[in-house]
């Protein structure tokens, strides 16, 4: 890995006046927005001789957006992006590390399974991790009352019975779940760890990919749900998760899976009087582990001001902050301090307390590592799942969609 370090004699104040960093973010909620720009407010209320610029970008095409700054020389300073897209940027030296920057108790709050989801294979710490999602179910209560099914409780939910309660609920021409996976790599890829499907091994230039019967298990299961069961509209697996909400709300579709992040929308956007609650995390036969993908805030090695940024990096993920920013966007904090804080501040309620103990079965996965992940996902990964997930090839041509896609990229 050719990461750049700087010396501690990098950029600051100097007698031209104070340091202004570009501070680059994706925050797209309002609430999130708003959270965001008081945090800079503050910081720079607190702080003239290092200003922060804050510049909104977008998750739509940050990646192809970063290829072009970080060639053009026109990078932001500060990076707001995901652990799964930044490990090819790292790798080509365009991340600083932030390791020698950053507190001990900046490192000691975050869980390692978390640090290692933004670390390099020689351990440089190319990103502070601070929100993580979890792909959830919500439930329409009033639905389950009225086809007398009752709402499951506890730490988890098989698979099985996530499909048994979808063919129960299906019934007067609505379906028992509906599932945007207009994007569906992620969510896959996520949800596979709960079966042992990891995908790929090693990192870095020297990842290989294996796609077996675990790595398949949700695919299937998926599939089987909207054509073997009809009990998963097949529509909604050619839509956006916000295109399916309507339909949720309407009553089309007692069950909703999608990133916990869900959660804020429903909580604006659905009609007064809808009940909703969060079901238990789902768990395949080797548990309920999803991938720790964090949001992330790295820092440009071509920042003439690396420590100035670092020092805004650690502000923003202080607890007070964080929990602001998790709250916004109804995200689970990298921080165990900040967790805290969402808690109390929530009070647990309306699903804060399964979405809160989710965060405990996020881990590293092994495509975080991949350095040409992101070229896979757009190129093979998702348009093959689409096909699979419209019923139009075989699970054995996704195998060899999937596999041969890797070939292509990593040149194996």
């Amino acid at each position: 890995m050719r990461i750049r370090r700087r010396s501690p004699s990098g950029g600051g104040a100097t007698s031209a006046g104070p340091v202004t960093l570009t501070f680059q973010s994706l925050a797209f909620q309002d609430t999130t927005i708003a959270a965001t720009k008081e945090i800079v407010d503050s910081w720079n209320s607190d702080n003239p001789d290092t200003q922060i610029k804050l510049v909104q970008g977008s998750w739509d095409n940050v990646h192809d957006q970063l290829v072009t700054q970080f060639q053009g020389g026109t990078a932001p300073d500060i990076i707001h992006d995901e652990s799964a897209d930044i490990m090819g940027f790292a790798e080509q030296g365009y991340l600083a590390d932030l390791k020698p920057m950053l507190s001990d108790d900046v490192k000691s709050s975050i869980s390692d399974g978390i640090w290692k989801s933004v670390t390099t294979a020689d351990g440089a710490i190319v990103a502070a991790p601070t929100l993580l999602q979890s792909y959830v179910v919500f439930a329409n209560k009033d639905a389950f009352d009225a086809a007398g099914v009752e709402v499951p409780t506890g730490d988890s939910m098989t698979w099985d019975e996530f499909a048994d309660l979808s063919k129960k609920l299906t019934k007067d021409g609505k379906f028992g779940l509906g599932w945007g996976m207009k994007s569906p790599t992620a969510t896959v890829m996520n949800l596979a760890l709960g079966f042992g499907g990891t995908f790929f091994k090693g990192s870095g230039d020297k990842t290989t990919i294996d796609v077996t019967d675990k790595e398949l298990e949700v695919p299937k299961r998926i599939n089987a749900m909207a054509y073997t069961d009809k009990s998963l509209d097949p529509v909604s697996l050619t839509q956006s998760g916000s295109d399916v909400l309507p339909g949720f709300f309407g009553g089309q579709y007692a069950m909703y899976v999608g990133g916990n992040y869900i959660a804020q929308q429903i909580t604006e956007s659905a009609p007064a009087g809808f009940n909703w609650v969060e079901l238990p995390p789902l768990k395949g036969s080797e548990g309920m582990d999803q991938a720790a993908n964090p949001q992330t805030m790295s820092v440009s090695a071509q920042s003439k001001a690396p420590e100035q940024a670092a020092k805004f990096v650690e502000y923003f993920i202080n607890a007070e902050n964080l929990a602001k920013l998790a709250e916004g966007d109804w995200l689970i904090p990298s921080s165990q301090d900040a967790r805290d804080q969402v808690l109390k501040d929530t009070k647990g309620e309306n699903g804060w307390d399964q979405t809160i103990a989710s965060g405990d079965s996020l881990v590293a996965a092994p495509f975080q590592a991949a350095v040409n992940y992101p070229q896979w996902k757009d190129q093979y990964a998702t348009p093959a799942l689409q096909q699979y997930l419209a019923n139009s090839i075989s699970l054995e041509d996704l195998q060899k969609q999937l596999t041969d896609g890797w070939s292509s990229v990593s040149g194996g």
